[in-house]
């Protein structure tokens, strides 16, 4: 009885390690909605990026509180940026929700926009009506240090793709997996040895 407490305490460690918090999120609700405006916490290389959704004359697709426009009203897309602490050998995932300007009027093109983290790079085609999807990127970094994490969203015509729900989060190693896998098999072991000694009996 001992033995399996130990194993299950261990699995609930192991567990909650595979499920480790983002090392980074931002849904950009806790900012005020404006034009021209940088989302808190980020910074903006060249041009304007707009915060809209919820509770703003400009939301074009409702029910997702705020995102962030990336080709501002000045009708020159920024790059939305920011830097993240990274260690060295561990794989991140990036994950965001993109999706097309959604204007309601229509007229506008799709849009490209360039992702960057760390050493990896996504580019990515939104139509003008295109909901908000998720994509991923995923990067290993080469040593600890900090690592710059872009958005670009090019051309510049006033309405641009749409981005919300930015994470990074750090990828569990395959040994964590090891471990929950022979601490399930320890259980189902000490399960049939118990059954077997009642038969026995």
């Amino acid at each position: 009885m001992k033995l399996r407490t130990v194993v299950f305490a261990g699995l609930l460690s192991v567990a909650g390690w595979s499920q480790a918090a983002p090392v980074f999120e931002d849904n950009f609700d806790a900012n005020t909605p404006a034009v021209n405006t940088v989302p808190t916490g980020w910074f903006l290389g060249g041009g304007t990026v707009d915060i809209i959704g919820s509770g703003f004359l400009y939301d074009y697709v409702p029910g997702n509180g705020l995102y962030v426009d990336l080709d501002g009203s000045t009708s020159e897309g920024g790059t939305l940026f920011k830097f993240l602490n990274l260690t060295g050998g561990t794989t991140y995932q990036l994950s965001f929700d993109l999706a097309g300007n959604n204007v309601p009027s229509g007229g506008y093109p799709s849009d490209i926009v360039d992702v960057t983290f760390g050493s990896a790079a996504g580019t990515y085609t939104l139509n003008p009506g295109d909901g908000f999807s998720t994509r991923t990127l995923s990067f290993t970094a080469g040593g600890n240090g900090s690592f710059a994490l872009l958005f670009h969203n090019r051309g510049g015509d006033n309405a641009g793709a749409l981005l919300d729900n930015v994470s990074v989060t750090a990828v569990p190693e395959p040994e964590t997996y090891a471990m929950l896998l022979a601490g399930l098999g320890a259980i189902g072991f000490m399960r049939r040895r118990r059954q077997a000694q009642a038969q026995d009996q």
